[in-house]
């Protein structure tokens, strides 16, 4: 058996990222922290926890932090189930809930669903591309994700969310000037690309349908959803915009659409952790209910 007092230490060595804080967290002395580490490393013969700045898990420690959650989480819905003898719920414990939401998502359709959560219900949101995002979940590190991923991390379940439009934009000024003759493969070798950051191949993918090879052009990477649409506004380069962050912009001519009928199409899937617990049941509904947005 796995002792339940060692699953939160470390739970709260890696999210805290040092011994100290997960301390500080626990109510307890760094040296009890690190013993419990220490104890359930020994009982299942692996080094669980990398001391580095911050701590991080190792692959087998992963796994069991996906279980100290897991435990958390059932333990804290079962007293809220039960309810307080004052009627207050789970006791005044606040069931904590990890997700990973891409950016467009929450710039969109997400937020909604998080709207009239229980008031014991706290969101940590994690901005990560839907096409990583099945790594938070693996690792432990959320229990729920929106991601670009439809086969199941092991332990966990999908529900298919639907699809987001992506539309080719730029400044009129920007498409004359290095569009004149159309998006061939040398255009947009040269014309500059705007992405979210290295893990963003939207324009890349893009470019690649339209024909049919990779382009290297200059990159311009901006990690702000606010910022993105305003430098393409501003005419810094071309990039792939949410067609529905970017309808009053076309509507307006402070964009054009480079490619009139040509889109791509993004398949999101709402995964969790394989649990029926009140609190992740109610999440996915309102996940669900949310994106139906994707789905017209």
């Amino acid at each position: 058996m796995l002792d339940t007092d060692q699953l939160a230490a470390l739970a709260a060595v890696v999210d805290e990222g040092s011994f100290d804080a997960a301390a500080r967290r626990l109510h307890v002395t760094p040296s009890a922290v690190s013993q419990r580490i220490r104890a359930l490393e020994q009982h299942v013969g692996r080094v669980l926890v990398l001391r580095t700045r911050p701590c991080r898990a190792t692959e087998p420690g992963a796994v069991l932090l996906r279980l100290a959650g897991q435990v958390d989480l059932l333990e804290r819905d079962a007293l809220a189930e039960l309810g307080g003898p004052d009627g207050a719920g789970s006791g005044g414990q606040l069931r904590r809930v990890a997700v990973a939401v891409n950016a467009d998502s929450l710039s969109s359709w997400f937020p909604p669903a998080l709207v009239g959560l229980p008031e014991d219900v706290v969101v940590e949101v994690r901005r990560e591309d839907q096409d990583l995002s099945a790594r938070l979940l693996r690792d432990g590190e959320v229990m729920a994700a929106v991601t670009a991923d439809g086969h199941a991390v092991q332990g966990c379940r999908v529900r298919p969310l639907g699809a987001m439009r992506y539309v080719a934009v730029a400044a009129p000024a920007f498409r004359d000037r290095w569009f004149a003759g159309g998006l061939t493969a040398e255009a947009l070798d040269r014309a500059p690309m705007l992405a979210f950051n290295r893990a963003d191949a939207l324009q890349d993918r893009f470019a690649r349908e339209l024909v049919g090879r990779d382009v290297r052009p200059p990159r311009h990477l901006v990690p702000s959803n606010a910022a993105f649409l305003a430098l393409l506004a501003g005419g810094l380069a071309w990039g792939m915009a949410s067609g529905a962050l970017v309808e009053e912009l076309l509507a307006s001519g402070a964009l054009v659409d480079l490619a009139p009928g040509r889109v791509l199409d993004v398949p999101l899937h709402w995964q969790h952790w394989a649990l029926r617990t009140p609190t992740l049941d109610d999440l996915t509904e309102r996940v669900v209910r949310a994106a139906a947005v994707l789905r017209r």
